[in-house]
């Protein structure tokens, strides 16, 4: 298996449905109160890419892209049409005079108990990166693990951020497509899901 750094039709995912899931475990006590442990640290998105399907055209794209995936064994990129940008600057770390390379990573939530996703694909070309709030480019990305690596270590107490967009690493969670020719220029797939990946 590998992750193929290729992006899912960008036309058909815009139609999709789906989001993240959690998995959490809730304990009913006698007394009436629960117990909650969350088994995941990182949330996992799903999405169904067969409401994007809109023509017999469309269908044809996604066969042939299922096909070189050969179904579920090969990952690859999945724009997420609500959220696939930092929306703003992200904290990217604190230099300490040493450390060169930094994990990009989106903040969800300010008030109560805010969420770190480590973003792993991020789009080459869309991450700008700033030190103490000036701009540089003295840095190299890794597109396929969202390491962002200066080329000289930011001084001691510098504040990094950066903006990006970025895609999901997603492989397809089923080995079967069912397709349906409804009519000479249309083609219906009921179900194609996908699932986000932990490489």
């Amino acid at each position: 298996m590998a992750f193929h750094n290729v992006r899912f039709p960008l036309d058909i995912a815009l139609g999709a449905r789906g989001g993240p899931e959690r998995a959490t475990d809730i304990v009913t006590l006698a007394s009436g109160r629960e117990e909650r442990n969350s088994r995941w640290a990182h949330s996992r998105r799903r999405y169904n890419a067969g409401y994007g399907i809109k023509s017999r055209a469309d269908m044809q794209a996604v066969l042939a892209f299922f096909e070189e995936r050969r179904g579920r064994f090969h990952s690859f990129r999945w724009r997420d049409g609500l959220d696939h940008a930092s929306n703003g600057p992200q904290p990217l770390g604190t230099g300490d005079g040493a450390t060169r390379a930094f994990q990009l990573a989106k903040i969800y939530g300010a008030s109560f108990d805010p969420y770190v996703r480590p973003i792993t694909k991020p789009v080459a070309g869309t991450v700008s990166v700033t030190i103490d709030g000036v701009p540089t480019g003295a840095f190299t990305l890794d597109d396929t693990t969202g390491i962002v690596t200066f080329d000289t270590a930011p001084p001691a107490g510098a504040a990094l951020a950066a903006e990006f967009e970025f895609d999901v690493p997603v492989r397809f969670d089923t080995d079967r497509l069912d397709i349906e020719l409804a009519t000479f220029d249309a083609a219906e797939a009921p179900a194609i899901p996908l699932i986000e990946v932990r490489e």
